[in-house]
């Protein structure tokens, strides 16, 4: 059976006519960039003045991007979503915090999160983001080439800590745990502490995931070192593949302290990168389990026929494609729907502390050439399917 990941139909099955018009409006806005800084910089005045602006967030791009404020809350959307054979990531997106207060609480909050996923069928793995874990200085002053020292190397091991504290709950549970990636500066930290929880409890089988970037040029030679250090010592390799969010930061930072910028020149570059990735570790699939993050088509498509041309079932639990809740659900439910393993990455946080995840998906969709546009080409196409389908 060809794939064919835009019948609208399937990708719009869950939404209502009222819903696809939401979504409709929604994009439109997003699409235009002014309308985008706009309001951002409304967002973050009413931020810093404490306004009340819930009641303007919570029924727009926060109903459309997220699931709710509490696990609790997600699990009608988790349900709804799983009738269409989309399973569900709850990812708590609320930013770090440089106090122990608030990094307590989110370590209870990610411990909550695993137990939940262990009782779920619906979510398959947990996740969380690194540098929710350690105070912010940490990560100012990491160095790939300077070793820590002080205070910095005290901190540094609390971090490792409270992630051996996560990663030891989702192999007492069975759930698997994704670390999301972070910036390249003190990415480094992140894989020696990832590295050390895979030989620690990927013995079995993929419980603890890194996260790859596939927009820095470095990581295709990390990746090939990864498995041959997982062949060596005998572990299994848990695999996430995005393309990176963060192309201008890592640029101005890498000429404002000058040094060669670590991500690719262009977005072919990225996407060889990417797709190269995917073929090299499903060619190791017996020690690695793959999650494919990506909202590109072409990069979709590859997966499945890799996944078809090396004889694995479909439904192979090593396998996994995910898009984010609230965009690209023509591939999402289309590939779900032919009988791949897929998730939605649903974010889930009180409404003022979601919004810096927010405001970066609202420009993530203005500056990712096409996104917008293919999304509000998508909704327009079934609205216009449903009307001619409502005459006949």
């Amino acid at each position: 059976m060809e794939l064919n990941l835009n019948n609208t139909e399937i990708a719009f099955k869950i939404k209502s006519n009222k819903d696809l018009r939401r979504a409709l409006l929604l994009f439109k806005a997003i699409s235009l960039p002014f309308m985008v800084k706009l309001g951002n910089a409304f967002t973050s005045i009413s931020l810093r003045i404490k306004a009340p602006i819930a009641w303007i967030i919570k029924p727009t791009i926060y109903k459309h991007f997220v699931g709710g404020e509490t696990i609790e809350e997600c699990i009608l959307t988790v349900d709804k979503l799983k009738g269409f054979k989309v399973n569900s990531i709850l990812d708590y997106s609320v930013e770090g915090g440089n106090d122990e207060e608030s990094i307590h609480a989110t370590m209870l909050e990610t411990l909550k999160s695993i137990r939940n996923a262990a009782t779920n069928p619906a979510i398959p793995f947990a996740v969380f983001k690194p540098t929710a874990f350690a105070n912010q200085h940490l990560f100012e002053h990491a160095d790939p080439i300077k070793p820590l020292e002080g205070e910095m190397e005290k901190e540094y091991y609390r971090f490792r800590s409270r992630v051996n504290i996560l990663c030891n709950e989702a192999y007492k549970y069975n759930v698997p745990l994704m670390v999301d990636a972070e910036d390249s500066w003190y990415q480094h930290l992140v894989d020696d502490t990832v590295l050390e929880m895979m030989k620690r409890y990927n013995r079995e089988k993929a419980i603890v995931f890194n996260t790859l970037q596939m927009y820095r040029a470095d990581r295709l030679e990390f990746l090939k070192r990864s498995i041959e250090e997982a062949r060596e010592d005998n572990f299994y390799l848990g695999l996430k593949f995005v393309r990176g969010a963060y192309m201008e930061k890592e640029r101005l930072r890498a000429f404002e302290k000058g040094y060669p910028s670590p991500i690719h020149p262009d977005k072919a570059a990225t996407d060889e990168a990417f797709n190269t990735a995917l073929l090299i570790s499903i060619e190791n699939a017996d020690i690695a389990s793959i999650f494919c993050g990506s909202h590109n088509e072409k990069s979709n498509l590859l997966f499945a026929e890799a996944i078809a041309a090396n004889n694995f079932s479909r439904d192979d639990n090593r396998f996994w494609f995910s898009q984010l809740y609230g965009m690209s659900d023509h591939i999402s439910f289309n590939l779900a729907n032919a009988g791949y393993n897929v998730t939605k990455y649903i974010p889930y946080g009180p409404v003022k502390s979601v919004l810096p995840y927010l405001l970066r998906r609202a420009e993530e969709n203005t500056s990712v050439a096409g996104q917008t546009s293919r999304e509000l080409s998508l909704i327009r196409s079934e609205i216009k399917r449903r009307k001619q389908s409502a005459k006949n």
